[in-house]
């Protein structure tokens, strides 16, 4: 999957002349927290989240009257405030990828361009949204986790095995394990019962780690 896939298309933009306290209207009336900065010749120029502008307006407890409070706030604008050197993805970048780039440099949105132009932004939101569907997160079945051994074939085993019983698989996904040598894998199956499925993987001599019948797991 890839992030033109998932993106936002019409991202919500704001110019760098705008000032701080319109532009957290604009993040509350849209429920966004994270806004692409454009030039006037619309330009991408910086990103700018609810962070930075709450960093910047005056600390509540200070002296000043509420007068004084939303003239100088007045006077800030998002080029003073918004993160510059802008780091951003192409529509082609695989998904997995843009969440890498997002977990290294520990941002929560990555805009989207091509040719240089803003077409879409991706955000965190959008990678929980996917990892709920990975995880077959609103499907009724049967999720299973086992710790199986880091070896060719296992997978084709387990899928088999679960094809050999009439199970549909759902979701599968696969996580690191406790070192090298293993792996955990979550997998939700529907058309199976419980005890019969994990019975069919104690066959294979893996270890289930979790077991429990679900639509939305908790």
């Amino acid at each position: 999957m890839l992030v033109h896939e998932r993106m936002s298309k019409h991202p919500i933009t704001i110019t760098e002349d705008t000032p701080i306290n319109q532009a957290l209207k604009v993040m509350r009336d849209e429920k966004v927290r994270r806004l692409p900065v454009l030039n006037k010749k619309g330009k991408l120029v910086g990103i700018v989240s609810e962070r930075d502008l709450l960093y910047a307006s005056p600390s509540p407890v200070t002296s000043l009257s509420i007068h004084e409070l939303h003239y100088l706030v007045s006077k800030i604008t998002v080029d003073e405030v918004m993160t510059r050197d802008v780091i951003t993805v192409t529509e082609y970048t695989p998904l997995e990828e843009a969440a890498r780039i997002m977990a290294d440099n520990k941002i929560g949105g990555l805009p989207v361009v091509r040719d240089g132009k803003l077409v879409g932004i991706i955000t965190e939101s959008d990678l929980f949204k996917i990892f709920t569907e990975i995880l077959g997160a609103r499907d009724m079945g049967v999720r299973l986790s086992m710790l199986v051994p880091e070896q060719p074939g296992i997978l084709a085993d387990i899928t088999r095995a679960i094809a050999d019983m009439g199970g549909n698989i759902i979701s599968l996904g696969t996580f690191l394990g406790e070192d090298p040598t293993n792996r955990l894998i979550t997998v939700k199956v529907a058309d199976v019962p419980q005890d019969k499925l994990v019975a069919e993987m104690k066959n294979l001599a893996l270890e289930i780690e979790d077991a429990r019948t679900c639509a939305s797991c908790r």
